[in-house]
């Protein structure tokens, strides 16, 4: 197993351009984004088009050094790394959405064209508007949400990324559950 100390500083190396610290770093990080990416895509439909190593493909795209990537310790990269993820299956949705509706008719990609339900679809966009809304009532409760719900983070984990104790993620934890389900429900009545 590896130490967390040694993928925090292989990070903050790759971070400042260590392409030797990233060939070092990927094989201790690419299994944990895997898990990540496997619990983004759990409620998705059989014959998916994005697969699970698509979306740690494009954490890596994202968070490549010049692109401004700036964090401070493993936790903390996974959780953004999660973030990601989700922004990418949000735009896929939205892009799948577009399409159906006949908007951008000969600029989806073959890979926009993932088999989704229109349920799914609606379910994938409504998650996303609900976590902006939270996100602006309380930022720190929509990461804490995040990172726990789709990055996997344990308590202590989103704490240390967060900076905060363990017992103010899990009232955040609690507290994100019940918004986002009471969110979900009154989407659903609309």
């Amino acid at each position: 197993m590896e130490s967390q100390g040694e993928i925090t500083a292989l990070l903050a190396s790759w971070r400042d351009g260590d392409q030797a610290a990233l060939e070092r770093l990927s094989p201790l990080i690419h299994n944990h984004l895997y898990r990540i990416a496997r619990r983004h895509l759990q409620g998705e439909r059989r014959g998916h088009t994005i697969q699970p190593s698509s979306l740690v493909q494009e954490v890596f795209l994202h968070l490549l050094p010049d692109s401004g990537g700036d964090w401070q310790n493993r936790a903390h990269f996974f959780a953004v790394a999660s973030q990601v993820m989700r922004h990418c299956l949000v735009d896929h949705a939205r892009a799948k959405r577009r399409a159906k509706r006949g908007g951008m008719a000969g600029h989806i990609s073959m890979n926009a064209a993932a088999v989704l339900s229109p349920e799914q679809l609606e379910q994938v966009v409504a998650i996303d508007l609900a976590l902006q809304k939270l996100e602006a009532a309380d930022e720190r409760k929509s990461k804490v949400f995040e990172m726990r719900f789709f990055g996997g983070l344990t308590v202590e984990e989103a704490a240390e990324a967060l900076g905060v104790s363990s017992i103010t993620v899990a009232r955040d934890w609690n507290f994100g559950r019940a918004w986002l389900r009471r969110e979900l429900q009154g989407a659903e009545t609309e």
